[in-house]
């Protein structure tokens, strides 16, 4: 028996949609800024600021399967997420202002621990709030088609946040001038207070419901390590629909990540103009807004997954085609940039559209009880992806010989990259994020989930 979906309200979809002016933030700013800061403000060595941004980021696939199962055992006992959720809000603009408040004239190496801990902390602050917030599609909206309205509009504002922070966190940079410590705890103290109140707004959205009514996580009492690893584990071994679409969503967390931790250096020695990079997030996100809404509506006629695949195939073509800079530098890019951005629209809106999905057909076969974890283990993946794509990128810098400048050195462009370092970066740009989204469609091919998978079962 098909049951009918009833409609989310209005209300509801507006405060889940603000979370995202966070998450949107959180996931750009720090790809966008955080590795260039390393490098070409504090002089740290490419590869070694790739490991701090990673090493950072591993520490989240840690914690965030724990959270996950933290965040259940949460909702069975106290009937809401949302004081995990609202920790996370008010601690992060704090830290995420350490990350970038490193004194001048502190040493290389003092300098990049610095920022290693700080932002070790601010994500640890971020996944308080990220991960039970993956977990609320399934609790909030019942239906296929409702959970793909509620995960489109959170994808508009998550869309319009990455034009904001990619476009206005470098603008607000450079209104420190010459004084780049000045600007950069200018972007931080403005992008994490808009940050932390977007993810505040949004706690209040976590329904509250008597414990009693609840019923308890079915691998008991989380209360160790191992106990919140084993369930994460057992989610990914219990459900095939699961592991393909987070496998697919890694991978191209991956892509997307390169390609965000590049767009600095893209901009400075392939373009030639820091600005540049504001205008690149233009291109990349005004016709993402307008494309978003239509990949539900594309959704709905031929599919989650079939859009998917469309969009991921989008995002690789005009990626690929970007390795022309290396011949011919110039404002042509911005073409292929905007249809990057209409395919990573879709490739953002329907995986986390298909997410609750998969929560609620494992509901349906399993039992309730277990939407943290899931969300602990997707935000696992999507940390991993997008961590990996920075520590590429600093490898392919490495071995093509960028040169980093010291945090005594003016930001204009004085000594120049050489010719190899440019096309190492044209490639990670380009070549290396297309050969990875074309392999994240192999995993995509085993995702099995219908429509009638899920509206048939509820």
């Amino acid at each position: 028996m098909i049951a009918t979906e009833q409609t989310v309200a209005r209300a509801t979809v507006t405060r889940y949609a603000v979370g995202s002016l966070g998450t949107g933030g959180f996931s750009t700013l720090p790809g966008l800024v955080l590795v260039y800061y390393l490098t070409d403000t504090l002089g740290v060595a490419a590869i070694v600021a790739g490991l701090v941004v990673t090493l950072a980021k591993v520490w989240d696939v840690i914690i965030d399967p724990v959270i996950g199962a933290r965040s259940d055992r949460m909702l069975a006992v106290g009937g809401s997420r949302r004081p995990m959720m609202i920790l996370g809000a008010v601690t992060l603009p704090v830290l995420f202002l350490l990350t970038f408040a490193v004194p001048v004239g502190t040493p290389e190496p003092l300098a990049a621990v610095w920022v290693f801990v700080a932002f070790l902390l601010t994500a640890t602050a971020f996944s308080l709030f990220q991960v039970p917030y993956i977990a609320l599609p399934a609790e909030l909206a019942s239906g296929y088609d409702q959970r793909t309205r509620l995960l489109t509009w959170r994808v508009v504002v998550l869309t319009f946040a990455i034009l904001l922070f990619g476009a206005g966190g470098p603008a607000l940079r450079s209104l420190g001038g010459d004084n780049q410590f000045a600007g950069y705890f200018l972007m931080a103290l403005v992008a994490g207070v808009v940050i932390g109140a977007g993810m505040l707004v949004s706690a209040f959205v976590a329904p509250r419901r008597p414990a009693s009514t609840l019923v308890p996580p079915t691998v008991g009492v989380l209360t160790t390590l191992r106990t919140n690893y084993a369930a994460g584990v057992a989610a990914l071994r219990d459900s095939q629909p699961f592991r393909a679409l987070l496998l697919t969503f890694l991978l191209q967390g991956l892509a997307t990540g390169l390609m965000l931790a590049g767009a600095n250096y893209v901009a400075t020695w392939v373009l030639h103009s820091e600005d540049a990079v504001t205008f690149l997030f233009v291109a990349l996100i005004g016709p993402a807004l307008i494309v978003t809404p239509l990949w539900g509506v594309i959704s709905r006629r031929i599919g989650k997954e079939r859009g998917f695949v469309a969009a991921s195939i989008l995002f690789g073509v005009a990626a690929l085609s970007m390795v022309l800079l290396v011949w011919f530098p110039g404002a042509w890019v911005y073409a292929p940039v905007a249809l990057v951005g209409a395919g990573y629209a879709g490739m953002q809106s329907l995986p986390m559209a298909m997410l609750p999905d998969v929560i609620s057909h494992d509901a349906t076969r399993n039992g309730p009880g277990r939407a943290g974890t899931f969300g602990g283990m997707w935000t696992a993946g999507e940390t991993t992806g997008m961590a990996l794509g920075a520590t590429v990128l600093t490898i392919i810098l490495t071995l093509t010989g960028y040169v980093t400048r010291s945090m005594t050195e003016s930001t204009a462009i004085a000594t120049g990259q050489p010719a190899s370092a440019v096309v190492g970066i044209v490639i990670g740009f380009s070549i290396v994020p297309a050969a990875i989204v074309a392999l994240s469609l192999i995993p995509l091919s085993r995702y099995g989930l219908r429509k009638e998978d899920i509206d048939g079962r509820v």
